[in-house]
């Protein structure tokens, strides 16, 4: 049937009727024609204009998603507070919370931290508020007999079976948010020795992080006066580090990133919300043991730009940990470890390092017991007065001949990096090692089996002790009893 509406049958019909109701008819027509002219217009026509106008939305799905607030507890610490149980509506919240690069000691008092806490009540607390009953995270337990040239790293192993690319998240243990061991004054200057030539490149810390800085600084001071008071005290203004027997001075108006550096040889990044989107974003930190990449090259960004090489990151973990970020407690840290093979100890492999282009496979000189088994062992916790989120990790290097005589291990290993998802491997760096590698996880699977520290028919699952394994504490006693003769 044609619709020409000259020519067509449609047209003959149309003139056989009365005038008025060709009249009538015409109107009918055009009206249906308008109709669908409107719905086609409406389904293809705005179709550009509409994915703009959700894209804001999907960019800013976190724009009203506040962290749990601790300004309840802000009265159980100071008299000075009035109880305050009721939640601020996170609409209200949005409207006056401090922008990401303000700096909180030249802004509004009456206005919110992203805490849900006021600027004005922060500064009444002044400096070492009691961060244990604000974070509802206990202080460690004393050390009282440490001796750090008698102590060892734990032996970490955080392998796992089935491998995929998840967050492997575990409550944080109170007692090890930092560790410190046998290497402390060695690692300490090898990190200042980074700093002295990289820079800015690995500490950094740009506008609105003041506070977040400052609080973590107060933070590691009060639990490491509580798990070492043997080794650390803070008398008045002044911080005593009696293992490296120095003094530093805390009205000095010094940079609390640099006091960490001095003090502490562990990574922290300082993550804050964007008031725009309710993302994270990376503020601050102190970065001396990353490999390929470097704060320098991270600073600034988004948690999707922070993890954009990472396998599967967009696909499996973007989403989750996003939600993550923008829920997480500020009782409830937690922990995880990172890990690869590598052949030395190279702490700090920026971008452009000539040990990325080497070819280790070729390399003659590379033997068995240049392989080392790195772990970088993570926290991460919520900060309770400016709500940052701080990421830290150490990295530990244990030679590989150390898995030999601990149980399930060797097998285990082997079967995640013979077996593990090509792009997963890749990331990990495993292949150029995998001609020296296997062989020895294979004989140290082999021996095991032999002598009975595994059954032959053991199949592969990740360990209940994760991240450790079966007799751990009994090896880790009597390594640590052999340093101290």
């Amino acid at each position: 049937m044609s619709f020409d509406l000259q020519h067509g049958a449609f047209s003959q019909s149309l003139a056989a009727l009365p005038s008025a109701l060709r009249f009538g008819s015409f109107l009918l027509l055009f009206g249906v024609i308008a109709q669908c002219l409107r719905a086609v217009y409406k389904r293809f026509g705005t179709h550009r204009n509409a994915s703009r106008a959700t894209t804001p939305q999907i960019k800013h799905v976190h724009s009203q998603t506040f962290p749990p607030s601790q300004r309840r507890l802000l009265a159980s610490i100071d008299a000075r507070f009035t109880p305050d149980k009721d939640d601020i509506d996170p609409s209200e919240l949005s409207k006056s919370v401090l922008e990401m690069d303000a700096d909180y000691r030249r802004a509004d008092p009456k206005s919110f931290l992203f805490s849900g806490i006021r600027v004005g009540e922060v500064l009444a607390l002044g400096d070492f508020p009691n961060y244990a009953a604000l974070s509802e995270v206990p202080l460690p337990e004393p050390l009282e007999d440490f001796d750090i040239n008698a102590t060892l790293p734990r032996p970490y192993r955080p392998f796992r079976w089935p491998y995929h690319q998840t967050m492997a998240i575990q409550r944080m243990e109170p007692d090890y948010w930092i560790e410190l061991e046998s290497t402390y004054l060695n690692m300490v200057q090898h990190r200042l020795d980074i700093f002295a030539q990289y820079g800015k490149d690995v500490l950094r810390a740009l506008p609105g992080s003041e506070l977040a800085c400052k609080e973590l600084m107060e933070m590691v001071i009060q639990f490491l006066c509580a798990r070492y008071p043997r080794q650390f005290s803070l008398e008045g203004r002044t911080f005593v580090n009696g293992i490296r027997g120095k003094n530093f001075d805390l009205d000095g108006g010094g940079d609390p990133l640099m006091f960490l550096l001095e003090n502490v040889p562990e990574d922290f990044a300082i993550m804050l919300r964007d008031p725009e989107t309710g993302s994270y974003r990376f503020r601050a930190g102190v970065i001396c043991a990353s490999t390929g990449w470097s704060l320098g090259t991270k600073i600034g960004l988004g948690l999707p730009g922070i993890h954009s090489p990472v396998p599967d990151y967009k696909e499996k973990m973007e989403m989750s940990m996003d939600r993550f970020f923008t829920k997480m407690p500020t009782n409830k840290p937690v922990q995880r470890g990172a890990w690869g093979f590598e052949v030395g100890q190279h702490l700090y492999v920026p971008p452009g390092h000539p040990e990325l282009s080497r070819d280790v496979a070729s390399d003659p000189s590379v033997r068995p017991e240049d392989l080392f088994f790195r772990v970088d062992w993570q926290t991460l916790r919520r900060l309770p007065l400016s709500g940052a989120i701080v990421f830290n990790f150490k990295a530990y290097f244990y030679p590989v001949a150390e898995l030999r005589g601990e149980p399930y291990v060797p097998s285990l290993a082997l079967k995640v990096v013979s077996d593990s998802k090509g792009n997963l491997l890749q990331y990990k760096k495993t292949a150029p090692l995998a001609h020296m590698l296997h062989p020895l996880l294979r004989e140290f699977e082999r021996h095991q089996m032999e002598t009975g520290l595994m059954e032959a028919d053991w199949e592969h699952r990740t360990l209940e002790e994760n991240p450790f394994f079966p007799g751990w504490r009994e090896k880790w006693t009597r390594q640590q009893a052999e340093l101290g003769k």
